[in-house]
């Protein structure tokens, strides 16, 4: 399950760096219309030409960002739990 869980977080994490390196995010004006279709390009990781376009609502883009964040910030805390295997010879968990 943890190995599971950590997959589904990495996974989360290179989507959230692709995103960041398509640029600036639109800018959401005051009284925007939730509902209006954006387009973004998004770089692929590990080529400096690829892009992909990615259309959604500004509601959808800003969800998906609040999920992004969401998931950064629960990587980070569970990077600092009690438990790592992180630094051990063996690689077991170092309590």
């Amino acid at each position: 399950m943890r190995a599971n869980l950590t997959g589904i977080c990495l996974a989360l994490l290179v989507g959230l760096g692709s995103a960041a390196q398509a640029g600036p995010a639109p800018s959401a004006k005051k009284g925007s219309d939730p509902n209006e279709i954006v387009c973004e390009k998004i770089g692929t990781i590990g080529s400096r030409l690829a892009t992909k376009k990615v259309c959604a609502t500004r509601a959808e883009w800003d969800e998906k960002r609040k999920l992004d964040r969401e998931a950064v910030d629960q990587a980070q805390r569970a990077a600092n739990g009690p438990c790592q295997t992180v630094n051990t010879h063996t690689g077991a968990a170092a309590c």
